[in-house]
């Protein structure tokens, strides 16, 4: 028998044992990992809000004509919309009631601002669509009988939650929730809304289970990053019965940090081609259960995610009384004998204009912002230029000073105050 005798024990080279343990890992990792893992705020995410507007729109218009030719037929589909639309409107926006006047084609045609496809199929001679047309508010608004501004809601932060296959997400992925919402015309609501486009450290800050959180400082320093006044959530809640076949969707409306309810309702698509119209419709009518609210005075801003500070009248007045009474004596404006006059004595600072926003939530809120800014020294005169109740009322003041000294003296008084551009911001 042979016996194999080394005169030095075998070495093995580091360098190799790197590489061979590296390209196992690599040839094991890649079988069982996969794909890259992205962070959460990497990836393909967020949904920007479409730009609103007041404009009116009417969505959901069915149209089925013939013409000449496919450009001819289409036309007079569009035309068919804009008269059907202009009976959708008047019905549900008119404050003159019955029947909607009739109007010649040229005075529908300059009142429409967009026609929007929603669907269509068009044939040499024929055309099937539903349709959506936007009429400009400024045209529309006096047939309409509606003049003036509509009081809107304090700014409020919406979290759209849907809640699908177990799995909850609001900004984590492109659901068809966030789309319904983002696509929604808040111009035409009482409610202002403040949207989120879920990019970057959106789907960090707002996911779902910030709907459990009690935390008033946690809920400070969400609402001050979006610039909001409170929170509605929207929940959706879908189930399939099949792949592609019907499906069930349970809508509520929730609001504040502690997610009182609203209200709540079912809707059903047959299919999953109608499932962005399911989710649309949703969307106004959860609309309306909030506009009910607000003007049920449900939707007021909690007063516990008021930041400003409270002050102690007795503290005060005890240092008051401890200084004791203060002496002032009128200066002469008489010169002394032999004192020659040298000048003038110098004016006072030139008053200035500024703007002041007051979140009015109620008519007392207005009140208190108009005293509030009359209260101020040196305020020579406050009057007010556009009042919301509900939402944000404006002030036009007349101050012998400048912005920064404005600004203090209202923070002072225990307002929260933001500083624009020849501007304030001012909420309790």
């Amino acid at each position: 028998m042979a016996v194999l005798r080394l005169s030095r024990p075998l070495r093995f080279s580091r360098s190799w044992l790197l590489s061979g343990a590296g390209a196992l890992v690599l040839a094991v990792g890649g079988a069982l990992v996969g794909p890259a893992i992205l962070a959460q705020i990497e990836g393909d995410r967020g949904i920007a809000p479409i730009a609103s507007t007041g404009d009116f729109e009417v969505s959901g218009i069915e149209v089925n004509v013939q013409g000449s030719s496919a450009a001819d037929a289409r036309a007079k589909g569009w035309q068919e919309a804009e008269k059907l639309a202009w009976q959708k409107l008047w019905k549900t926006n008119s404050l003159g009631g019955g029947e909607a006047p009739a109007l010649d084609a040229g005075t529908l045609d300059a009142m429409v601002a967009a026609v929007v496809v929603e669907q269509e199929q068009i044939g040499p001679h024929r055309y099937i669509a539903r349709l959506g047309v936007t009429f400009d508010r400024a045209r529309t608004g006096g047939y309409l009988g509606m003049h003036g501004q509509v009081a809107r809601s304090a700014p409020l932060l919406i979290i759209p939650v849907l809640y699908e296959g177990g799995v909850a997400s609001v900004y984590e992925t492109r659901t068809p929730w966030q789309r319904a919402w983002a696509e929604f015309h808040t111009g035409e609501s009482a409610i202002d809304y403040v949207r989120p486009n879920g990019g970057g450290a959106d789907s960090l800050l707002l996911t779902e289970g910030q709907l459990t959180r009690r935390s008033r400082n946690w809920w400070r320093l969400v609402l001050d990053e979006f610039g909001a006044a409170d929170v509605v959530m929207p929940i959706a809640r879908l189930t399939r019965e099949f792949p592609g076949g019907p499906i069930h969707g349970t809508f509520t409306a929730r609001h504040g940090p502690d997610n009182r309810f609203i209200g709540q309702f079912d809707l059903t698509a047959p299919s999953d081609d109608q499932l962005p119209q399911m989710l649309a419709d949703a969307v106004h009518r959860l609309d309306a259960l909030y506009t009910q609210a607000l003007q049920q005075g449900q939707l007021a801003p909690d007063p516990s995610l008021n930041m400003a500070p409270q002050l102690d009248t007795k503290l005060i007045n005890q240092i008051l009384d401890s200084l004791g009474p203060v002496q002032q004596s009128a200066p002469s404006t008489t010169p002394a004998p032999g004192v020659p006059v040298t000048g003038a004595a110098p004016a006072g600072p030139a008053a200035a204009t500024f703007t002041v926003q007051v979140a009015t939530a109620d008519g007392a809120a207005l009140d208190a912002g108009l005293a509030a800014v009359r209260g101020v020294a040196g305020v020579q005169g406050a009057a007010t230029s556009s009042v919301a109740i509900g939402g944000t009322s404006v002030l036009r003041v007349t101050y012998a000073g400048n912005l920064e000294t404005l600004a203090a003296a209202l923070r002072a008084q225990g307002w929260k105050v933001t500083a624009g551009a020849n501007a304030l911001s001012i909420r309790r």
